[in-house]
């Protein structure tokens, strides 16, 4: 079920106050629901209520809970296990919810009215799929269909005046064709409204996931076979649609743009993101973290070239681009001081000691040269260099390196081919090597 966003409020009203409670089915699969209230950097932790035997809690709100849009967990992984609602300071927001069905509001006319559009919408859009796949030409049908999709949506932006669910219903807006349109005029004009009637600076719909599913929504969504092209010119309509007023806003949308690329393994788009807007947000965002983040990424995504760095060990200074005479270079990030690594260098050297094609580079993070002087007498056979500062050395952060060891397999020309995470990955990737 898809997570949709509430605001949950709370201020006195005429002495009484109010709660949020509701019932977790089967009551044995869960055993306590956190209350948090979102916010656009996060969300802040509010309270806990225990399950009792038959999986209901409730949770007084006292005049500290101020109105906004609130989540509760339920269970592991948190980023998994929440949903999300709205409070307006004057109701008890009340609910069942379960696996198989989701949640659903039993008190909180501002929910209720938020699920009632929902599913509302959701019949009026599948009216409108059934008939654009039917090749239906039937003006006077066509017009009929838009009229019932107008009117519902007026019918609730009217019933939502003075709620806060009023800004997540007209955001969500509908294209309304003033005549008949066949479905490739439709889908070009449905694709270009998508994005227009929302209001990125609305601090609701930063709090929530509203926007978050919108854009996402609009980047992979709104072409049946996308390509990375395609990919990019809807990045490049996000970055039209939101003003570079809403700083903050913008760089936490991108980011997630960003990673949702990223662990799609498409390096293209996620560096498009990053040269074209990622990078300049972060740095206008003063997010020195995100920044060093992205820019280690692109330094090291597969097919880049591997950045540069000076290998002093050797007699001959030189330089990881000037090593020649090897069809593969394994590149390795270690420390005399890390209990795997020193258990992993020697399976690395006896996996590699049959292999007259691969040479290992050894760059050492260390506080001091002593112990790694040591260390490295058992590799003779790999080019040794350190980086003193260890963590703070800057290659550490040119290679986003977080901990050790870690792996890159490098071509001849020392362009980047794979990332094995552990030592079981490299055993097979250089099984065939």
């Amino acid at each position: 079920m898809k997570k949709l966003i509430f605001a949950l409020f709370l201020v006195p009203f005429f002495g009484l106050s109010q709660s949020v409670k509701g019932n977790f089915s089967p009551a044995e699969d869960f055993s306590y629901a956190f209350l948090y209230q979102a916010t656009p950097e996060g969300a802040n932790y509010v309270n806990r209520g225990k399950l009792d035997s038959i999986g209901n809690f409730e949770i007084p709100l006292d005049s500290t809970v101020s109105p906004g849009i609130y989540k509760i967990v339920y269970a592991i992984p948190p980023e998994e296990n929440n949903f999300d609602f709205i409070y307006d300071g004057k109701e008890t927001v009340a609910f069942n919810f379960s696996y198989d069905k989701g949640v659903e509001f039993t008190e909180s006319e501002e929910n209720k009215l938020w699920n009632s559009y929902l599913k509302s919408m959701a019949m009026v859009n599948q009216t409108i799929s059934n008939y654009f796949s039917k090749d239906n030409t039937d003006t006077e049908g066509f017009n009929s269909i838009f009229k019932v999709a107008k009117d519902t949506q007026l019918a609730y932006e009217e019933s939502a005046n003075g709620k806060l669910v009023a800004a997540f219903i007209t955001a969500n807006r509908p294209y309304i064709p003033s005549k008949y349109e066949d479905i490739s005029t439709y889908s070009k004009n449905l694709k270009h409204h998508f994005l227009n009637q929302i209001d990125f600076s609305n601090y609701l719909l930063q709090s929530s996931t509203f926007l978050v599913d919108r854009v996402t929504g609009y980047v992979f969504d709104m072409v049946e076979k996308p390509n990375n092209d395609v990919y990019k010119e809807h990045i490049d309509d996000v970055a039209t649609a939101i003003s570079n007023d809403d700083l903050m806003i913008k760089t936490s949308l991108f980011e997630i743009l960003w990673q949702r690329f990223v662990t799609l393994e498409n390096n293209d788009v996620a560096n498009y993101i990053t040269d074209t807007y990622l990078l300049d947000l972060a740095n206008r965002a003063e997010n020195k973290v995100l920044a060093e983040t992205i820019t280690s990424y692109k330094n090291t995504a597969l097919g880049a070239k591997a950045p540069n760095f000076e290998i002093a060990s050797t007699q001959n200074t030189t330089s990881l681009h000037d090593l020649e005479g090897s069809e593969y270079y394994l590149l390795i990030f270690w420390s005399s001081g890390c209990g795997h690594c020193l258990s992993e260098l020697p399976k690395v050297k006896q996996l590699v000691g049959d292999k007259n094609n691969i040479k290992v580079v050894a760059f050492g993070l260390e506080e001091d040269a002593t112990k790694w002087s040591e260390e490295i007498k058992n590799y003779p056979n790999f080019t040794h260099t350190i980086g003193l500062g260890k963590w703070e050395n800057p290659i550490v952060k040119t290679y986003g390196i977080a901990a050790t060891p870690m792996y890159f397999l490098l071509s001849s020309s020392k362009i980047i081919m794979a990332k094995p995470y552990a030592y079981e990955d490299l055993e097979v990737l250089l099984k065939d090597l």
